[in-house]
């Protein structure tokens, strides 16, 4: 009886309606919405299940369509370029040194770093220098989603004192082995297994202890069912994210997470691998449709007035007539200027070759700026198509420049500054960079690590406006010279001062001119919109 009043009463309660997004996104009842029941899941779910697929169809999208190979090729010309350049900047407030003693300590340290940068010994492989490797690891990161760097050693040599060596591993090379009884399967999709010898899990082949930090990573000798080999099986060797006794990483990953617990990284074309591939099928329909009506494509038919067929007057009857020009039907060719002698009753008819393709344009525009938006890359810049005015190119500038700058901070943290400070701890290790008290105190090594990273410099549209606001920045404090050539140019300051003072001395020394540039000197003729300090104001910051 108390049951019975119960629902009797439960069904008399009002219930909610048009409560949040109950009317709107979370809608089951609207005819648009109901049938549509995504679900997110867990990070080992929603990537590492479809990991594979998605390198593969990013690979392929980045190798074989304009626009995939574009998007890529487009952020790694910007973002890393040429290289990526080490600045050091020792913080020499807390080391105890004066800021000229720091600047040297820099210039030294650049010159070291470069005998090992610019030396293919860098490399494993004995292949690329740091720089060339600097673009093959972005453009694996973008391409799979992450990509490997493992610190290796090397005897070393009288022309190459340093032993570190950098291995570069594919993101398809990490993965759960698959041929040891010490692991077991734990999920049907094959994601995560679990190492019996030590109890920690092993996702898409990094391993991972009981707290989720990640300990290890399984490496296989070739890529998984790779079919061109040497005949080998594939193996796994398990290589330590860390040190034993120094805590140093062993293995860097280059990837950007963007959910928690993701131990692998998605490719960059990820979210828009199905636009690009149904775009690229449009555009290969309506191209194989233009080469086909480009073609002038004739018919033979027959004359009403004839009773021959067609095929019998063009086929050799064995009667020759003296009258009938000799036609041989192999000869039929179409073709510029060509002629061809047709037998009697045969007419021939063209076929309309005109090709148009209004809506091509407009529609496939659409779709790539919804792919812009999404790469975060701006419609004019990924398609190298600037038609608006200077003001909106250069917006479209601005914007993918954020881009690239983020993208490069990320990868200098992954992958350029963890390099740097592993050659610099072997480098005062041998004594070749002098750095007192470098071991004593963890804080002590950070100040003396500090580096920025510059590379390619932004396009600029008018040199003019760009040194305005150059030299505003500067007189502002909101920038420095330095971090301005840096920008700009890619160029060191004190470096070009040098070379500015050795040509100015050379111009004095042939008697051609006395006069110094004004941007350096804060006087004589200085841009329009500029208005620098007076001589000597700025002897200081020179």
């Amino acid at each position: 009886m108390a049951r019975k009043r119960r629902a009797q009463a439960k069904s008399r309660m009002p219930t909610a309606r048009n409560s949040g997004y109950s009317d709107g996104g979370a809608s089951q009842t609207n005819k648009s919405l109901k049938a549509w029941n995504p679900q997110k899941l867990s990070a080992k779910t929603d990537i590492g299940a479809n990991l594979t697929v998605l390198r593969n169809r990013s690979a392929d999208q980045a190798i074989n369509t304009p626009i995939g190979s574009a998007a890529i090729v487009t952020s790694n010309t910007h973002t890393v370029g040429a290289g990526l350049k080490v600045f050091p900047k020792p913080n020499f407030q807390l080391l105890g040194i004066s800021a000229d003693d720091a600047r040297e300590w820099a210039r030294k340290v650049r010159t070291e770093f470069s005998l090992w940068t610019d030396s293919k010994d860098c490399d494993l492989y004995r292949r690329n220098n740091f720089y060339d490797l600097q673009s093959i690891v972005y453009q694996g990161y973008m391409t799979d989603g992450d990509i490997f760097a493992i610190f290796r050693r090397k005897i070393p040599r009288q022309d190459m004192p340093y032993t570190l060596r950098l291995q570069i591993v594919e993101g398809t090379r990490v993965s759960n082995p698959q041929s040891d009884s010490m692991y077991v399967l734990s999920d049907p999709y094959g994601v995560e297994m679990r190492n019996t010898k030590t109890g920690n899990r092993i996702i898409n082949g990094v391993e991972i202890d009981a707290e989720g930090a990640v300990v290890a990573y399984w490496i296989s000798n070739r890529v998984p069912q790779d079919p061109i080999s040497s005949g080998e099986l594939t193996e796994w060797v398990r290589v330590s994210a860390f040190g034993a006794n120094t805590g140093l990483q062993n293995v860097l990953q280059i990837c950007h997470d963007t959910r928690p617990e993701q131990y692998r990284g998605v490719p960059y074309l990820a979210p828009v691998i199905e636009t690009l591939k149904q775009v690229s099928r449009y555009t290969n329909a309506e191209l194989t449709s233009a080469i086909i009506k480009s073609f002038f494509a004739l018919f033979f038919t027959e004359s009403a007035n004839n009773s021959a067929t067609l095929n019998d007057m063009l086929n050799d009857s064995g009667v020759e007539d003296p009258n009938e020009p000799v036609v041989d039907v192999s000869e039929y060719n179409l073709g510029p200027g060509t002629l061809n002698a047709l037998p009697k009753g045969v007419d021939v008819k063209s076929v309309d070759s005109s090709n148009s393709q209004s809506t091509y344009d407009p529609f496939v525009t659409q779709c790539l700026q919804q792919v812009a938006a999404a790469l975060n890359q701006p419609y004019e810049v990924l398609m190298k198509r600037f038609t608006s005015s200077y003001s909106a190119s250069r917006a479209a500038l601005l914007q993918a420049w954020e881009e690239y700058k983020l993208r490069r901070v990320w990868f200098a943290r992954d992958f350029c500054q963890p390099v740097y400070e592993s050659w610099l701890r072997e480098a005062i290790a041998l004594g070749r960079i002098d750095a007192p008290r470098f071991y004593d105190d963890p804080l002590i090594q950070k100040a003396w690590m500090n580096a920025d990273w510059f590379g390619p410099t932004m396009s600029i549209l008018d040199p003019v406006k760009d040194m305005i606001g150059s030299n505003l920045r500067v007189e502002s404090g909101l920038s420095t010279r330095e971090r301005e050539a840096a920008e700009m140019t890619g160029t060191d300051l004190e470096e070009n001062i040098a070379q500015l003072a050795y040509e100015q001395k050379l111009i004095e020394q042939y008697g051609l001119s006395k006069s110094v540039p004004a941007v350096l000197a804060g006087r004589d003729n200085p841009p329009v919109g500029i208005n620098l300090a007076e001589e000597g104001g700025d002897k200081d910051d020179e």
